[in-house]
C-alpha cells in the first residue's frame, strides 16, 4: 500500500494520522510505502475500502 493512496482515502497525511492515533510526522517517516502492520490496522478501519498489499516482499 502506498503513503499517498492511504492518505488520499482519508484527505490528508494529518487525518490519517489521527485515524491511525498517531502523530503526522510518524506518516511521513513511511516514505512511499506504509509499514505492513499498519497496512493491516488500515485495511481494518476503513473496513477493506484500502487493501494492504498481499505480496510476499
Amino acid at each position: 500500500m502506498k503513503t499517498k493512496d492511504a492518505a488520499d482515502f482519508f484527505g490528508s497525511k494529518k487525518k490519517l494520522a489521527a485515524a491511525l492515533g498517531i502523530s503526522p510526522s510518524a506518516v511521513t517517516m513511511w516514505g512511499d510505502d506504509v509499514p505492513e502492520l499498519r497496512q493491516y490496522q488500515i485495511e481494518r478501519i476503513t473496513r477493506g475500502k484500502v487493501k494492504r498489499n498481499t505480496q510476499a516482499a
